[in-house]
């Protein structure tokens, strides 16, 4: 297992940038986002018709350009989760944690004991096919793999504070969109009711003093530049849009540039 570049960044308190994978099935879109300089690739499974082989292959690009895999998974289970982690992924993120006592079982799915309950399978790729002594893979995957929670719901707001100090959870992250969704103000640019639950977030992580707060870049329901995540507490946002939409906006604007000339 390489080295987790987004948890070194969360350790010495810096903003680590990852962007989204979120359509094409292919490997060589997660080498881009490497070679442009981005500290991970978030795979998304919640919202994709991603299969565990396109994953794989997503890893094995993650690793050769040297930056964290972190997958979104589409709800909570851990038999499934335990198969991303043998494969490789160095990040799991899990949508919808709506109180602690999901947040502990987030926190035995993702790590060994005495923390978690993770299942062991000695020779996984994870372990270099059981080249690493099990005592140094356990301790290195306790220490290497991030654990990403998401507040999307109101419920969890209720509980945040206890969410936010769970040991085993190294990322605390906001959803805006389900937020909105959840708050009734869908559609709407830095409404206050979902600039109150992001402030409340953020003091909860900050009086929790384990995990980091998590938002997306310039996302429409609030548009943050990087400068601004940071000066929230901020450890780690996605760069929006991704490479699918880049791809479209960047053909529709050399399209139109052409027919304009044309006319």
């Amino acid at each position: 297992m390489q080295p987790n570049r987004v948890k070194k960044i969360l350790r010495e308190g810096g903003l680590a940038l990852g962007t989204y994978v979120g359509g094409i099935a292919d490997p060589q879109i997660v080498e881009i986002i490497g070679h442009a300089g981005f500290d991970a690739a978030f795979i998304d499974l919640e919202h994709t018709s991603f299969d565990l082989r396109d994953v794989q292959l997503m890893v094995l690009a993650a690793e050769r350009v040297g930056i964290t895999p972190i997958v979104r998974t589409p709800g909570f289970d851990p038999a499934f989760i335990l198969r991303l982690l043998d494969m490789g992924v160095q990040g799991i993120q899990v949508p919808h944690i709506s109180d602690a006592r999901a947040a502990r079982e987030a926190v035995k799915a993702v790590r060994y004991g005495p923390l978690g309950e993770r299942g062991m399978a000695g020779a996984s790729r994870a372990s270099d096919y059981g080249k690493i002594p099990v005592k140094e893979h356990i301790e290195r995957s306790n220490s290497e793999i991030t654990l990403a929670v998401m507040i999307e719901d109101l419920p969890a707001v209720a509980e945040i504070d206890a969410i936010a100090s769970t040991d085993g959870v190294d990322i605390v992250a906001v959803g805006p969109s389900d937020m909105s969704r959840a708050l009734g103000v869908s559609g709407t640019a830095d409404h206050p009711k979902l600039l109150e639950v992001v402030d409340r977030v953020a003091a909860a992580v900050r009086k929790g003093g384990i995990a980091r707060l998590a938002l997306p870049m310039n996302h429409p329901a609030l548009p943050r530049n990087a400068a601004q995540l940071r000066e929230l507490g901020v450890g780690y946002c996605n760069c929006a849009p991704a490479p699918e939409v880049r791809m479209l906006k960047s053909m529709q604007a050399q399209v139109a540039e052409a027919r304009t000339l044309l006319a």
